[in-house]
């Protein structure tokens, strides 16, 4: 995760990755503790597997603790949207695939949240940064590897 970049999320994904590294610095770290422990009693640690397994899973635990503690330190709380007048950082937006006829309904999100199997793109993303600041009947044109597509917005809707 790249230093000093900020990290939008809402309130519940920053109290979400607050419990995840306090289980990465905690109990995580306790039980891989354990298990080198283990390794360590079934004797020469050269030719331990179990014991390089373990250090190897310290190793990812404490890189993703310092990615962690990066977003931690660079994020930024947004407000949840209180009006339906543009799309904004929260917002449910229906798109009308122009070149398709078919609506699409994603979530714009900061980039840690986005999730395209739940339909929330970043704001980062083409998609969520032409929609952003946009209002309801806006058609807008996204570049996608397949060429430039149109989409307009046919419903802005609040988080619940």
């Amino acid at each position: 995760m790249a230093e000093g970049k900020k990290y939008y999320m809402c309130q519940k994904t920053l109290d979400g990755l607050r419990d995840k590294i306090a289980y990465l610095k905690g109990a995580k770290r306790e039980e891989i503790i354990r298990k080198i422990d283990t390794a360590r009693g079934f004797g020469d640690l050269s030719e331990n597997s179990e014991y390089d397994e373990a250090r190897n899973e310290q190793r990812a635990n404490e890189a993703d603790i310092v990615d962690l503690e990066n977003v931690l330190e660079n994020a930024v709380v947004y407000d949840v949207p209180t009006s339906t007048d543009s799309v904004q950082l929260g917002s449910y937006v229906s798109v009308l695939c122009m070149w398709n006829n078919k609506v699409i309904e994603y979530q714009i999100v900061g980039s840690i949240e986005a999730d395209p199997l739940e339909h929330k793109t970043s704001h980062e993303s083409p998609i969520g940064q032409a929609l952003i600041e946009k209002k309801l009947g806006d058609t807008v044109e996204v570049e996608v590897p397949a060429g430039v597509r149109q989409y307009k917005i046919t419903e802005i809707r609040l988080p619940e």
